[in-house]
């Protein structure tokens, strides 16, 4: 991996050149590397398998440049960026590259100006990550699997299923006889090292970070028994990392083995923290965005400062919290992350954005329309603290454009309430544990959205756990507003909850909720017939 110098003296070195050209008004360069190490986990009992695949790493490292220039037809703006390449000639490459694609836009105002306090967050990475061998990312990988296929092993209720579903078979040996169920490990152990640097007109001695990020996903199945359990970590240092999302994903497949199906209605369930994650980042996400307030795109627009969901509900994003796997001590734009409060007890007090979305809105004639308060009134709810350029499979990627993105999101609740109290409020319904495609209906501005319930997930009585509840068997589809207009309690413990390919990490408590809409899925053939 590049060290950090390296890119330091690139953005340096380029925005000495950018300055010299004579139709440049002003400019930005920006740099970064970025290493992604993956192991592939693929246990499968009754197919010939590897258990862990090879590592695989992708190094990558380029700049991009972006630029105001001089024209006859007025300013305008463009970006172009120059892969595996940190020399002037590669500036000079990015530079012709934006000035071919520049564009007047009537929005802009200015590149990124120094904010009145600097970056609080230091230091937060783990630089034996840059050291790592191949032998012992490998061992990570093991000890993750080892432990999952331990806990298939150890499980009585395994060997009982086992013995019932194999009742005829003659003996063998217990790895045999388990075989014979169908069981299935699956997942990821990634590290992610992320190194940039930028430097601009104005601002151009050069800012640099430096992050890691380490990630496990599991999923188990027991696939004669339609049973499938999953598991995650995050974190940022090594010696922090816990091995146990393999065994966490076996138990619960295990738990859910007898899975029961439920009839279409209206329920109380409790939504688990990947649920919780997943609602967020996918349906309620998108309407906390500024841009989306200026194109309309929110649900929320003209709301700022009222009530918009539930009391009992506060949410905050905070890329720099010492600790916490999301976060940066800088933006991709230079500028310093920081805490912003999006909804304090259901009212809109936040909004997240970038320096352009920032900029637009303080400018907008009219400016009060979007927000329904004018926005110098309420500019710390909106301070650019989450320009990112965000890559594909995580990183900071020299070649993506701006965007506003997340870094920790953190739920809470108004008071302290105990997972045996959610399901106590709850008395009959659901837990939901884990749902996966996601998506809205009728754009997000409705707040309508569906997906499935895939594992994970319990039938809810008298207050407890009951029988588990068969994957794929229910559809959830509701309102987002409504959904979290109607909670009935915030658990108090947070779980770190990351998607596969994301930066962005969600503290996710268990939220209870009343009213949920949830369809069954109709079955297989002999099922119904």
């Amino acid at each position: 991996m590049l060290p950090l110098v390296n890119l330091r003296i690139a953005v340096r070195d380029g925005l000495a050149y950018l300055t010299e050209q004579p139709d440049v008004i002003e400019a930005e360069v920006f740099a970064s590397a970025n290493t992604n190490l993956t192991l592939r986990l693929n246990f499968t009992s009754h197919i010939p398998c590897n258990g862990v695949e090879e590592p695989k790493s992708i190094d990558s490292h380029g700049l991009s440049v972006r630029a105001a220039f001089r024209t006859r037809r007025g300013v305008r703006i463009g970006s172009g960026s120059e892969v595996s390449d940190l020399s002037v000639d590669g500036v000079a490459r990015a530079l012709e590259k934006a000035r071919t694609a520049a564009v007047h836009d009537p929005d802009f105002d200015c590149l990124p100006r120094p904010s009145l306090r600097g970056p609080t967050l230091f230091e937060y990475h783990d630089p034996t990550l840059v050291r790592i061998r191949n032998s012992k990312l490998l061992a990570h990988g093991w000890d993750v699997l080892r432990q999952g296929l331990e806990a298939f092993q150890s499980s009585e209720s395994l060997l009982a299923a086992l013995e019932h579903f194999r009742a005829a078979q003659s003996e063998g040996d217990t790895q045999a006889q388990l075989a014979d169920l169908g069981l299935i490990l699956g997942g990821d152990v990634v590290m992610l090292l992320e190194r940039m640097a930028v430097a601009s007109t104005a601002m151009p001695e050069p800012q640099t970070d430096e992050s890691t990020m380490i990630m496990s996903f599991a999923t188990a199945m027991v696939e004669e028994m339609n049973a499938k359990g999953s598991g995650w970590s995050v974190c940022t240092h090594l010696s922090d990392f816990e091995p146990g999302a393999a065994a966490t994903a076996a138990r619960r497949a295990i738990a859910s083995m007898d899975g029961q199906r439920t009839a279409s209605g209206s329920y109380r369930v409790v939504l688990g923290p990947q649920p919780v994650a997943e609602l967020l980042e996918w349906i309620l996400m998108p309407g906390l965005y500024l841009d989306s307030f200026h194109a309309d795109a929110s649900p929320f627009v003209g709301k700022f400062g009222q009530q918009i969901l539930s009391e009992n509900l506060s949410l905050y994003d905070d890329g720099s919290a010492p600790g916490l796997a999301g976060s940066k001590s800088i933006t991709d734009e230079g500028l310093p992350t920081g805490r912003t409060d999006l909804i304090q007890n259901g009212r809109l007090v936040g909004l997240l954005a970038d320096y352009y979305n920032y900029r637009r809105t303080m400018n907008a004639p009219r400016n009060w329309d979007k927000l329904g308060v004018v926005p110098a009134t309420v500019e710390r709810g909106i301070l650019p603290r989450n320009g990112f350029r965000a890559g594909n499979g995580g990183g900071r990627d020299f070649s993506a454009g701006i965007s506003t993105v997340p870094t920790n999101l953190v739920v809470e609740g108004r008071e302290d309430v105990s997972a045996e109290e959610l399901l106590w409020r709850v008395g009959d319904g659901i837990y939901i544990g884990r749902i996966w495609y996601t998506y809205p209906v009728n754009g997000f501005t409705s707040g309508d959205f569906s997906g499935t319930v895939v594992g994970d997930s319990y039938l809810i009585r008298d207050g407890r756990l009951a029988e588990p509840l068969k994957p794929n068997t229910l559809r959830m589809n509701d309102n987002i507003l409504r959904v979290f207009n109607n909670i009935l309690g915030i658990g108090t413990q947070r779980t770190g909850t990351v998607r596969w390919s994301s930066d962005q990490v969600t503290w996710a408590p268990e939220i209870a909720v009343g009213n949920f809409q949830l369809e069954e899925i109709a079955g297989y053939m002999e099922e119904v017939f």
